[in-house]
């Protein structure tokens, strides 16, 4: 009995969008300052009311049919919904608490590799600077020869090129 009345309603339902004063109401570019306008300046405020009350009745009735008819699934649904909201909320949990351990390693890998960077570049730094000051010593002790051998006259001469050719180079 309850199929043959919703089959009714359906139908009812199909012959009220089919009805002009729905039309307007189903098109992609509905806009209500224009509906609203024109219904004032055609003074069918009252017929166009009445229709739409009748038309709102109807859809509740066909709304309160189809849940009565599709009660026990959208009781499931519901329930599904529930159960995966629960399962979202656990795996959010587990997100947080990974993004954690990752923090942690990061925290115990980062600053490692940042100090062997660090002491990397001052490493090469101090290369750098011993190769200056082997480079200087170097220089010190050729100069002091070259004036130990200039001041030995003529016979140091050939030594004392060398000399300036080592300190040259």
């Amino acid at each position: 009995m309850e199929g043959s009345g919703g089959v009714a309603v359906q139908d009812s339902v199909k012959e009220l969008l089919l009805d002009e004063c729905y039309i307007d109401f189903l098109k992609e570019e509905f806009d209500v300052k224009t509906y609203t306008a024109q219904s004032i300046h055609q003074a069918v405020i009252v017929e166009q009311l009445a229709k739409l009350a009748q038309g709102i009745s109807q859809l509740d009735k066909e709304l309160h049919i189809q849940v009565v008819a599709r009660h026990e699934n959208l009781l499931a649904q519901a329930t599904g919904i529930e159960s995966l909201e629960g399962v979202l909320q656990m795996m959010q949990t587990r997100i947080a608490a990974l993004q954690c351990t990752v923090d942690r390693i990061r925290g115990k890998i980062v600053d490692p590799y940042n100090k062997i960077v660090a002491r990397t570049a001052q490493l090469a730094r101090l290369q750098a600077a011993c190769d200056l000051l082997r480079r200087i010593i170097r220089i010190l002790y050729l100069s002091k020869r070259l004036q130990g051998q200039l001041q030995g006259g003529s016979r140091e001469i050939t030594k004392a090129a060398q000399s300036l050719n080592e300190l040259g180079k």
